[in-house]
């Protein structure tokens, strides 16, 4: 293919999408989100957020697995909620993460399972 040739048609696809881009600017949806994107500029950087602060509040879950999963070094496991129990006839509390505390299973065995279970006062992350 000759070099003038090769410029002939350059110019036409550059002309079709002259048109393309003329019509698009004219697409009222456009110039709604164009408007959408420049006020949300506007308003991160009137309050110093960037893009992944944005994403991060609009998605909170996929943000935060998202950025725990690489710093984590138990291979990807999640941290157990901690749960608080009182035993409502002694008052005793206890505190664990897990089910292989010595207090607790001593309860369970005592008391049953589901009863115990019913004296988790609350449950933290």
């Amino acid at each position: 293919m000759s070099l003038l040739s090769d410029y002939v048609k350059k110019e036409q696809l550059l002309k079709q999408l002259e048109e393309e881009l003329k019509r698009m600017e004219g697409d009222q949806r456009l110039k709604s989100e164009l408007e959408f994107k420049e006020k949300l500029e506007a308003l991160m950087a009137e309050y110093g957020k960037t893009t992944r602060d944005v994403m991060e509040l609009l998605s909170p879950a996929e943000g935060s697995q998202a950025s725990a999963a690489p710093a984590s070094s138990t291979g990807g496991r999640r941290k157990r909620k901690l749960k608080i129990y009182k035993n409502p006839k002694t008052g005793e509390v206890v505190e664990t993460r897990g089910g292989n505390h010595k207090t607790l299973k001593a309860w369970k065995d005592e008391h049953g399972g589901d009863t115990v279970e019913s004296w988790v006062v609350r449950t933290e992350d």
